[in-house]
C-alpha cells in the first residue's frame, strides 16, 4: 500500500474509490472548510482518520502533503481490454492519449490532469521505461488520477495497431513532422502519441502512427515541456471537435 498525499487526490480517491482507503491521518487540530469534506467522506464509508501531528505526516511522504495523507491499497489493473470497450462504446467521439515514456512524475501527473479536464477516455503508458502510479503523479493530477483510467500496456505498437482497427486515428507529435497540428483534421476518433521528455516517440512508436505533425514554434526554443505540450495539442483537438458540432 501507498501513502497519497494532497486534500484534492484525497478526496477524489473517497468520492471514485473509498474501498482503497485503509486509513486517514490528519493533522492535529485541523478543522478547516478544506479538510472538512474529508472528514464527512471518511465518516461516511466507515474509515477511521487519525490525528497526528505535522512531523509525523512528514516523515511519511515527500512532498507538500497540505495536512493529510491517506493510506491506500493499490487500484485495479487496467489493460487493453478497457480500450476495446471504449473505443467501442464511444465510437468515432473515442479520444485517448498514449505517452511513450514520461519517466518524470511530475509531467505525468501534469499529462493525467490535462487528459481529465479535456475529456480524454483512457491514457496509455508502457508497462517498461514509464514512472507509474506513484504518489507524487497521484499529488500532481490533483484527482485526475481517479478519474482517468491509466492504462499499461506491454508493447504500444501494438495496442496502436489495435485501436487502428477498431477505426481510431494515431497521431503522433514530432518536431520533425512535415504538418503543423493546426491544420490537420482531428475531429474523429483518435488517440493523440506524445514522446518522452527529451528524445521524444520511439521509431517504432512514430512508424505506426498514420500521421505525424508538430506545433509550430516561433521562438528560439525547439520544443516544448512534453506536458505543457499535451495540453496544447489535447486542447486543440477539443477546440476542433466543438467547432464541428
Amino acid at each position: 500500500m501507498d501513502w497519497i498525499y494532497g486534500i484534492h487526490a484525497i478526496q477524489t480517491m473517497l468520492k471514485s474509490a473509498p474501498q482503497r482507503v485503509a486509513e486517514i491521518q490528519v493533522q492535529s487540530g485541523r478543522r478547516d472548510d478544506r479538510l472538512q469534506k474529508i472528514y464527512n467522506l471518511a465518516d461516511q464509508h466507515g474509515i477511521p482518520l487519525q490525528p497526528v501531528t505535522v512531523k509525523k505526516l512528514d516523515a511519511k511522504v515527500q512532498g507538500r502533503h497540505q495536512g493529510v495523507i491517506a493510506l491506500c491499497r493499490p487500484g485495479e489493473t487496467r489493460d487493453e481490454s478497457l480500450l476495446v470497450q471504449l473505443a467501442e462504446t464511444h465510437g468515432a467521439q473515442s479520444f485517448f492519449l498514449m505517452l511513450d515514456g514520461v519517466t518524470d512524475p511530475h509531467n505525468l501527473g501534469a499529462c493525467l490532469r490535462s487528459a481529465d479536464a479535456a475529456g480524454v477516455h483512457a491514457v496509455i503508458v508502457p508497462k517498461d521505461n514509464s514512472v507509474g502510479l506513484t504518489p507524487v503523479v497521484q499529488k500532481v493530477a490533483c484527482g485526475a488520477a481517479e478519474s482517468v483510467p491509466l492504462v499499461t500496456v506491454t508493447n504500444l505498437t501494438r495496442t496502436l495497431d489495435k485501436l487502428q482497427q477498431l477505426g481510431v486515428w494515431a497521431v503522433g507529435t514530432t518536431g520533425e513532422a512535415k504538418e503543423s497540428l493546426y491544420k490537420m483534421d482531428l475531429t474523429g476518433a483518435i488517440v493523440l502519441v506524445m514522446g518522452a521528455e527529451g528524445d521524444g516517440m520511439r521509431q517504432l512508436t512514430s512508424k505506426q502512427c498514420d500521421f505525424l505533425a508538430k506545433l509550430p514554434m516561433a521562438g528560439e526554443v525547439e520544443s516544448l515541456n512534453v506536458s505543457v505540450a499535451t495540453g496544447v495539442c489535447l486542447f486543440e483537438i477539443v477546440r476542433q471537435r466543438s467547432m464541428a458540432i
